[in-house]
């Protein structure tokens, strides 16, 4: 793929290039804070810090620069150039998981001063075509779903929207609201797991699998399955909602290494918001309070109930496809 493949408009400073993580990476991380720091979540703060991190390690970027296309990192795309200086920017991360080859297009970044000239659309173009030149079976994209802009300019390139998934942090202020009668709280026991990994399944769709790494391999219960926690220092809780004898919600947390714990929770289809209510507050009000908790969760999807359990919506992001 080179910058000649690509149509620009007379009127549109600089060039594009392909990203050269051994030079670029610093500017890289510099232009998406810029563009993204109103929005930025403490993920994306520890992404940009990983990314400046890996820009002072030589021998790593030359090592990743070679084998950029088999791991999943954000080391190949094109740059916008304008006078020496990265004023545009796209990542193409690869991922492999079941024989099919996934490629995700992700920061699309233009600063503020070249809006509006058609960057962002020509590194996207770009990066689409450098997919395929690679044999992608699939290519995705993450868009804000307040971005109505970029949601346009993504339609118009041939991606459909499949997916709409908001995420939740909890809040230390915010109140948590009285919880329905009838609905206990206990662990979980080995037998609530096909139940729970069913409904897992059903929030988190198999067509963004690729992306999750096969997370659920934690939640097993098993002797086995707790010793390779163990080993991988993971540690994992679980908690479940019943009404009577019948289990109606549940919920695991998986302790992160830093000051934010991933819950993932999930409920029965027929309608049980009471208790996943119940369960995320108490899960809630049993954190630490410098400790964050991290929700995903289908969009708009129990909204009421979740934020009535005391969490917040930091975004909501489309998942959208190529045709």
């Amino acid at each position: 793929m080179t910058a000649s493949a690509i149509a620009v408009s007379p009127d549109t400073p600089g060039r594009i290039r392909s990203l050269n993580p051994v030079r670029d990476l610093p500017a890289v991380a510099d232009l998406v804070e810029i563009c993204f720091q109103s929005t930025m979540d403490r993920d994306g703060k520890r992404y940009l810090q990983d990314m400046r991190r890996s820009a002072e390690n030589t021998s790593f970027l030359q090592w990743a620069s070679r084998t950029a296309d088999t791991i999943s990192l954000p080391l190949t795309g094109f740059v916008w150039e304008d006078g020496g200086r990265i004023v545009g920017n796209v990542s193409l991360i690869p991922y492999n998981r079941r024989n099919k080859r996934v490629f995700l297009i992700a920061n699309v970044a233009t600063h503020p001063e070249y809006r509006r000239r058609g960057i962002g659309r020509l590194l996207t173009d770009a990066a689409m075509k450098q997919a395929r030149n690679k044999h992608a079976d699939e290519i995705w994209l993450q868009v804000r779903e307040d971005n109505p802009g970029a949601i346009t300019l993504y339609e118009e390139l041939g991606f459909r929207e499949l997916f709409r998934r908001t995420t939740y942090h909890s809040s230390s202020s915010a109140p948590v609201l009285p919880v329905a009668q009838g609905i206990q709280i206990r662990s979980r026991r080995a037998t609530d797991w096909p139940r729970q990994n069913t409904w897992l399944e059903r929030l988190h769709p198999q067509g963004i699998s690729w992306y999750y790494s096969n997370f659920w391999n934690v939640f097993q219960p098993g002797l086995m399955n707790t010793l390779g926690n163990f080993l991988a220092d993971i540690n994992v809780d679980h908690w479940i909602a019943s009404r009577g004898s019948v289990m109606v919600a549940a919920a695991s947390v998986i302790y992160g290494r830093d000051h934010v714990d991933t819950l993932w929770a999930a409920a029965s289809p027929d309608g049980s918001n009471d208790a996943l209510h119940a369960l995320l507050s108490r899960i809630r009000s049993s954190m630490s309070s410098r400790r964050g908790l991290l929700l995903e969760y289908p969009a708009h999807l129990s909204e009421d109930a979740i934020q009535a359990a005391g969490f917040v919506v930091h975004r909501t992001l489309l998942w959208m496809k190529a045709d």
